[in-house]
């Protein structure tokens, strides 16, 4: 309320989000291709591919998911390439709320802050990946997820409410979402809110995205679902770099980011380190501050990792299939 000036209704949200500062679209590509250009000396070249890792939300998130591929990729996020104990392990293992149970059973004693060395459960809830459901089926959906042990949520906004400029009612939700993640013992669920990019249009819509989403109270905002194309890209996620920087300055409060969606190889997954290094820096490099949602880009990396300690690419038999 503060920082909005008055109530977070439709009127005084429209009137902050539509105050926002447009986006130059032209000078926010021209920036990330820059950044994209950037090159990572071999000498640091390990710390990149391991801190990759350890960023990663290892994902599946399918129909067809069961209890025993949710065990599965738990082994892998515990210990991602079995021919090197000094691997780390991911940052957390992403599932549908149904199978956080199964995650938190496998996860055992490793259940814990990715910060502190743990792996956590995250879960994706309201209704995802399309938000479609009333606000009663959305908070059963991640209380359901938080009473099984998940210790992150990733929501869905409701993008047809924020196209309509229905703003109040996106804040609301997430507000509500917010308060659903409480734990009976007084903690919380951390909220990363997917803004769905690919269905904003505009960079201008998705920088009043990101800023909704903060000022209703969410621990991280996501580029997408992974549903819908085009899912991450670097510029968009710059532009969301931008605005948790803005928000750290105006509030003094670190917000996180996670690209999700298309992020395959090591190469790319490098590109994002550097953007978020040179627009909010290198303590934004951690766990509760920024995550690479992906299933597939782990291998690659780890066939990177390989290349360096034995001078040569392995073949992708040398890593389990996802």
């Amino acid at each position: 309320m503060e920082v909005l000036g008055g109530e977070p209704d439709d009127l005084t949200l429209r009137r902050f989000l539509h105050g926002l500062p447009g986006v130059d679209a032209v000078g926010l590509e021209q920036r990330s291709a820059a950044l994209g250009t950037r090159s990572i000396k071999t000498t640091s070249k390990a710390w990149a591919l391991d801190t990759i890792v350890r960023l990663i939300d290892l994902t599946t998130l399918e129909g067809a998911d069961t209890p025993g591929k949710v065990r599965s990729l738990v082994s892998k996020a515990k210990l991602p390439d079995a021919s090197d104990a000094s691997c780390p392990s991911v940052a957390a293992v992403c599932v549908y709320g149904d199978m956080v149970p199964y995650a938190v059973e496998a996860l055992g004693a490793r259940h814990g802050d990715p910060d502190d060395g743990g792996i956590s459960v995250a879960a994706v809830a309201t209704a995802f990946p399309s938000g479609r459901a009333s606000l009663a089926v959305k908070l059963a959906d991640t209380r359901d997820a938080v009473e099984a042990g998940a210790d992150e949520i990733d929501m869905v906004i409701d993008r047809g409410a924020f196209l309509a400029g229905r703003y109040g009612q996106v804040f609301e939700q997430i507000v509500a979402v917010k308060d659903a993640c409480r734990r009976e013992d007084g903690t919380s669920a951390s909220l990363k809110i997917i803004l769905e990019t690919g269905e904003l249009n505009t960079y201008d819509n998705i920088k009043r995205a990101s800023w909704l989403g903060m000022l209703a109270g969410g621990d991280f905002i996501k580029t997408s679902t992974g549903k819908v194309a085009p899912a991450a890209t670097l510029p968009v996620t710059l532009l969301m770099l931008e605005a948790v920087r803005d928000w750290h300055r105006l509030t003094g409060e670190r917000i996180g980011v996670k690209p999700a969606g298309g992020i395959r190889s090591s190469k790319d997954a490098v590109k994002y380190l550097v953007h978020v290094a040179e627009t909010v820096g290198d303590e934004w490099l951690q766990p509760h501050l920024f995550r690479f949602g992906a299933s597939s880009l782990l291998n690659d990396v780890l066939l990177q990792r390989q290349k360096l300690t034995t001078g040569h690419y392995s073949g992708p038999d040398y890593v389990t299939i996802d």
